[in-house]
């Protein structure tokens, strides 16, 4: 059935076959279960009346004291003309040696000579050999083909009736079993093709109902193929089944594609803006260079001085544009043990260097972290410079705290003394090219790509980044927790405290 359904055939015709084939296999199955079970119940039903009428035909006569074939075709005659043949009552007959057969219906041992009934000669030789067979002794059950009769169930049985071999038998017909097994057979068509019918229409119209969500799915992707992603599927509140499960993640998954295409058409723009300012810079300073007729080397090192400036806050941009690119792959991160308590040390004291704010560092507790040692470490300088940039020197505060917050997580939180970030802020600042502050210039601000790889990386390595209010004071607190982190129970180090005089960096 399958085979033979049409590649393109909707759901509706798809599932009201696949029903009308189960109900067609499973009335067959049931069919050839009753019918041959009432069959064989009606046979057997058959053969213990035969039985008991063939035990009181042999009782009267092996009871009569004949002892002579023409006194026992006597007694055998009285008691099977007591019992006349009909279509529904039972064949008697004996076989008696010298004496012939004895039966309440003579007709059908092929005694007739001539045709009647409007019978031929040749259909009335083919009963007589029928009527012949009849007399040929089949100890047993059998059944029969007898003339102007049909099939006939017999049991045949020999046995001593004065000295002589007598066998007796009774047969009934079969129409019986035939009449029951046509009737089941007609009471099967007829209600199997009500039943069909109506399970075809109701499982039509069930394949009509279930489909029709499927249909504008595919309406609304279709659409969707089509460019447009403002559609949805509407869902009713009053079903909880799987259609309004598969609907509901159909519209999340359309959300989300929505989000990631205007991601995707905001983060294109916020790139191209990015590189066309320090492209518009360098051409202008080169075409300011050419209209000179005669530049001197003071200018011409200006205009290097610029160009490369330019070139390598291009360079930056690409190679966190790549950054964040990588992130989304498998090997992004190549993890290894961490010594946690010197490599934040040593990574502390670097940050120090780069700028003349009051750098300070917490207790680090002991124990390793299973992380990307690089990674992390520009995670870290991330979030310091953006500390940094937000801070006033010499004496704003610039402070790393490590804590151990879940059996196998730490969390690493810069906090500052600056303005702070505000409330509607939280969220956005980790999105790329944001900026808390519209009038940051990128010269000051960098590109707003910083936290943006802090999230990537916390991301990548199933942690978190998040950013809230500075726990003692005005000023912001950016988290960048982990996890994998094993501790070792001994006493962690003292806070330390590094002020250093350097140009701020640039950030990232």
């Amino acid at each position: 059935m399958r085979s033979r359904l049409p590649a393109t055939s909707s759901l509706r015709w798809r599932l009201t076959a696949w029903v009308a084939g189960v109900l067609l296999v499973s009335a067959a199955v049931m069919f050839v279960v009753i019918y041959r079970d009432t069959g064989d119940q009606l046979r057997g039903q058959i053969d213990r009346d035969i039985a008991g009428d063939v035990s009181q035909l042999k009782q009267s006569l092996v009871t009569s004291g004949a002892d002579t074939p023409r006194q026992a075709a006597l007694v055998a005659g009285r008691y099977v003309d007591s019992q006349p043949f009909s279509t529904s009552s039972s064949l008697m007959f004996v076989l008696v040696p010298g004496a012939g057969t004895v039966s309440n219906h003579p007709e059908v041992f092929g005694g007739g000579s001539r045709p009647d009934g409007g019978e031929t000669e040749a259909e009335q030789a083919r009963e007589n050999a029928l009527g012949r067979r009849l007399r040929v002794p089949s100890i047993g059950y059998s059944t029969r083909i007898v003339p102007d009769v049909g099939a006939v169930r017999i049991l045949e049985r020999r046995f001593s009736v004065g000295g002589l071999s007598v066998v007796a038998g009774v047969g009934e017909p079969l129409t019986t079993v035939s009449r029951a097994e046509r009737g089941i057979a007609d009471a099967f068509v007829l209600a199997g093709a009500l039943i069909l019918a109506i399970a075809l229409l109701a499982s039509y119209l069930a394949g009509a109902r279930v489909s029709a969500p499927l249909r504008r799915m595919a309406a609304v992707a279709a659409r969707v193929d089509a460019g447009d992603l403002e559609p949805r599927i509407p869902t009713s509140h009053a079903r909880n089944d799987e259609v309004r499960a598969l609907a509901d993640a159909f519209n999340h998954m359309l959300d989300r594609l929505a989000d990631a295409f205007a991601g995707q058409r905001e983060f294109v723009a916020d790139a191209s803006h990015e590189l066309r300012t320090p492209l518009t810079v360098i051409r202008g300073q080169l075409e300011v260079l050419a209209a000179l007729p005669d530049p001197s080397s003071d200018e011409v090192r200006r205009v290097e001085r610029l160009v490369q400036a330019e070139i390598q806050r291009m360079s930056r941009l690409v190679d966190d544009l790549l950054l964040l690119a990588q992130s989304e792959q498998t090997d992004f991160l190549r993890t290894e043990p961490i010594e946690l308590v010197t490599f934040i040390e040593e990574l502390w004291d670097g940050v120090s260097l780069t700028a003349e704010r009051q750098f300070e560092l917490d207790a680090v507790p002991r124990g390793s972290l299973l992380a990307d040692p690089d990674r992390l470490a520009q995670a870290l300088r991330n979030l310091a410079r953006n500390a940094i940039e937000h801070t006033a020197a010499p004496d704003g505060l610039v402070r790393l705290e490590l804590e151990h917050v879940q059996p196998d997580r730490i969390r690493f939180a810069v906090i500052d003394d600056g303005p702070g970030i505000p409330a509607g802020e939280l969220e956005r600042i980790f999105e790329r090219f944001h900026r808390t502050d519209p009038a940051r210039t990128r010269a000051a601000g960098g590109a707003g790509l910083g936290l943006a790889i802090v999230r990537a990386i916390a991301d990548a390595d199933g942690g978190r980044a998040y950013a809230g209010a500075a726990p003692d004071a005005p000023g912001a607190c950016l988290a960048l927790e982990l996890p994998g982190f094993t501790p070792v129970p001994t006493p962690p180090s003292h806070v330390r405290t590094a002020v250093r005089s350097q140009p701020v960096a640039a950030r990232g």
